[in-house]
């Protein structure tokens, strides 16, 4: 049993956190993706997709954040806190795919939303943030698979 720690309960406050903001957008995009409301959250005010293959990549990445990343973060979430091997490995599952999807949106999104929101805020709140933390929680849950508690 991998019973939790501080850094257990700081990692899944964090994860909690800055998943609140996507799961809402995801849910309104899945919902009604043509909406304005949508667009400005995901491309930016007053901003339309560039062609139909961006609108259908956000739509379709709505529609797998649902599925593949909300889902497993919070089961992961509590079979971290009961202390669980499944929970950690699916913590690692959801951390791999947030990482695999946050290179994907960097080249994407970067002609789009990096103008207008400069390197800080992209490489932090827009994209870095879910990179830095599935690094952290990949290699917490490592170190914890090796006995390391911290």
């Amino acid at each position: 049993m991998l019973e939790p720690t501080i850094i257990t309960w700081i990692l899944i406050i964090v994860g909690l956190t800055i998943y609140v903001f996507p799961l809402y957008i995801q849910i309104l995009a899945v919902r009604n993706p043509h909406s304005q409301k949508v667009k400005d959250l995901l491309i930016g005010k007053g901003e339309d997709y560039v062609d139909r293959t961006h609108f259908l990549f956000c739509h379709g990445t709505g529609w797998a954040d649902l599925i593949m990343q909300f889902p497993p973060l919070a089961i992961g979430s509590i079979g971290v806190v009961l202390g669980r091997a499944w929970g950690y490995l699916l913590w690692m599952a959801v951390a791999s795919i947030a990482i695999y999807i946050s290179i994907v949106l960097w080249f994407i999104d970067r002609e789009y939303v990096y103008p207008k929101c400069g390197p800080l805020a992209f490489y932090t709140y827009y994209w870095g943030i879910w990179v830095y933390w599935s690094v952290a929680v990949i290699a917490y849950c490592l170190f914890r698979f090796n006995g390391v508690v911290f």
